[in-house]
């Protein structure tokens, strides 16, 4: 069995210790508590590194009522088939890659003026 959990490590996309807990037969987290955790994470939207530094650089304060905007703007997005999407908020806006559940990069509100937003196909207003 540990040599399945092996095989399918990249696969489930568990992480180097969580496996290890696993092999080494602890209680506590299960590995279907894992499972089920990693794969919502993955439903959750996530920020590139470009993207969190420009949140830092811009000042822009993440919520979790602004998170759960974005998470709600994205899946309907990836509903209505969408790829790249601009996601306009009150005081910024968010360049994702619905496909990837990315955050490519953000602007603050300031920035929006007189920019062009190309290779998007479509647009969400928060």
């Amino acid at each position: 069995m540990v040599q399945n959990v092996n095989n399918n490590q990249a696969i489930n996309g568990i992480r180097g210790s969580e496996l290890q807990k696993i092999q080494a037969g602890q209680r506590g987290v299960g590995f279907e508590q894992l499972l089920q955790e990693r794969l919502q994470s993955k439903e959750q939207l996530q920020f590139s590194k470009h993207a969190k530094e420009r949140i830092d650089q811009r000042g822009i304060e993440m919520t979790s009522t602004l998170m759960d905007d974005l998470n709600n703007a994205v899946e309907k997005a990836k509903q209505k088939g969408a790829k790249d999407v601009v996601i306009i908020g009150p005081k910024e806006v968010f360049i994702v890659n619905v496909p990837n559940n990315i955050v490519v990069t953000t602007l603050s509100g300031a920035e929006m003026k007189n920019n062009i937003f190309t290779k998007i196909d479509s647009a969400v207003i928060l």
